[in-house]
């Protein structure tokens, strides 16, 4: 499967929250990275998927994933 967009965004956000500065501990770091993700939660919350379909039909060839895949289409 190919890397998106989408996932180089995020890697590039996390990217950022480390190189701002020195994190005491683990927890500091998980709960930087939390809030991060959050933001862009919101941020890309409510968007349509691109590609959407030729990653699905990807995703579905493995049994167990369109298992999952058909469990949230139906709701």
């Amino acid at each position: 499967m190919y890397t998106i967009n989408a996932i180089e965004s995020v890697n590039s956000s996390l990217r950022k929250v480390t190189k701002k500065g020195a994190f005491p501990n683990e927890d500091a770091v998980r709960k930087a990275f939390y809030l991060r993700i959050v933001k862009l939660y919101k941020k890309w919350n409510g968007r349509p998927i691109a590609n959407w379909a030729p990653v699905r039909n990807q995703l579905a060839m493995d049994d167990g994933m369109q298992a999952r895949i058909l469990k949230y289409e139906q709701n």
